[in-house]
């Protein structure tokens, strides 16, 4: 049996993220991150999370972000405030779960990083108020550009972050398939597998700025639902990443990098576990939840047809009503009962269930407005203002 990392409940930032990603890469689990869309499926996972005693990641991606804030709105900062929108409801009721959540931005291609830098601005001002970040990290996928470009980009990024002690996540090599408006259906095959080479050069790019960053090698994988052993993944390719810079850096440790596995969907057992095995602390899941929470209202509807025709009207009688069946809070539940029963397979497949043992609070012990602003040194903060604004002048 796992002993538990020590770590909060509730979002986590900084040294807890690191302390939480070396303790699952050291005890063979990795966290699975879902994509979420609404607060019914941040409360899904968090559910899922307390039941199967699991920490967990919840993500947003820019197209989630748009829906979080609604369809409606073309405002150029949507997606940023729809990501901080849900940021703040997990950060609201996460405590309340009893496990440790890690709040993630997911893929940001170079046309999305717009979308980045207003998460980032959200961030630093969280930081200021709060002594950090909004978000526990982000991710910068950037396959789509040459190595250098994209390896440049995110040191630049990574830099900004880096003071407030948010995890980087970037890709190198190409997941396949489409997600979120980004596609990779027709893409060369061998760029579907990262050469170790690709991954140390990451390595050495980011790690004289800090230690918190992961890194999502393509190994074959592919974005979208495809049944078991139609993708040809290769995840024994990650020990052999992990091998190359150990050397390179003389490592006392096996697997000095965390590793990140996305395109789970259609992945055998076996082929997680052994991307799992060779450090991947993290798997995105979104496909085979997404699935899950339709599959919910399906059955549904399905089981009571009779009494979702009509407002009134059923098989008891036409005068008997029927709001008991199509009030949503009804039929979304479904939804998310589903969901969460979902979600614990993933936490199965990827070894982190059972890791960490719920520590719900005692009831009406939460505040009801849980955000606290570190106190501030009015002078000290003139004098840093001012060194700011002589730095900028200067250029440095």
């Amino acid at each position: 049996m796992v002993t538990p990392c020590d770590v909060p409940v509730g979002v986590i930032t900084g040294d807890n993220v690191v302390k939480l990603l070396q303790h699952a890469k050291d005890n063979g689990y990795a966290i699975p991150a879902f994509n979420c869309t609404s607060s019914s499926t941040c409360n899904a996972v968090l559910e899922a999370a307390a039941k199967h005693n699991s920490p967990v990641i919840i993500q947003a991606s820019n197209g989630g972000a748009q829906f979080q804030i609604g369809k409606s709105i073309k405002d150029k900062n949507a997606c940023a405030i729809g990501s901080v929108a849900m940021a703040m409801h997990v950060r609201t009721v996460a405590p309340l779960y009893g496990v440790p959540v890690i709040l993630h931005s997911d893929h940001c291609a170079k046309k999305l990083l717009p979308w980045f830098d207003g998460m980032l601005e959200a961030d630093e001002t969280y930081f200021a108020q709060y002594g950090e970040p909004l978000f526990s990290s982000h991710m910068l996928d950037l396959s789509e550009e040459p190595d250098e470009e994209n390896i440049a980009i995110c040191v630049e990024y990574f830099k900004k972050m880096a003071p407030m002690k948010i995890w980087l996540e970037m890709e190198i090599g190409i997941t396949g398939g489409e997600e979120d408006g980004v596609n990779n259906e027709d893409v060369d095959p061998e760029k579907l597998y990262t050469s170790p080479e690709q991954v140390y050069s990451v390595y050495e790019a980011l790690s004289p700025i800090g230690n918190m960053f992961s890194i999502a090698a393509a190994f074959g994988n592919v974005h979208g639902v495809y049944k078991p052993g139609n993708v040809t993944l290769q995840p024994e390719r990650l020990l052999n990443h992990q091998a190359y810079t150990k050397e390179q850096i003389s490592s006392s440790e096996d697997k000095p990098i965390f590793l990140v596995m996305h395109g789970g969907s259609g992945s055998t057992d076996d082929e997680i576990a052994t991307a799992v095995s060779a450090g991947v602390v993290k798997m995105n899941v979104d496909t085979d939840t997404q699935w899950s929470y339709w599959d919910g209202t399906r059955k549904f509807v399905a089981d009571n047809h009779d009494y979702l025709q009509g407002q009134i009207g059923n098989p008891k009688g036409p005068d008997a009503p029927n709001k008991k069946f199509y009030d949503p809070r009804v039929w979304i539940r479904k939804a998310e009962e589903s969901m969460i029963e979902r979600c614990g397979v993933s936490m199965e497949k990827l070894g982190s269930k059972g890791t960490f043992e719920p520590k719900k609070p005692e009831s009406g012990s939460t505040p009801v407005y849980n955000f606290k602003p570190i106190a501030h040194n009015p002078i000290k903060d003139a004098v840093e203002g001012v060194s700011k604004f002589v730095a900028g002048a200067l250029g440095k």
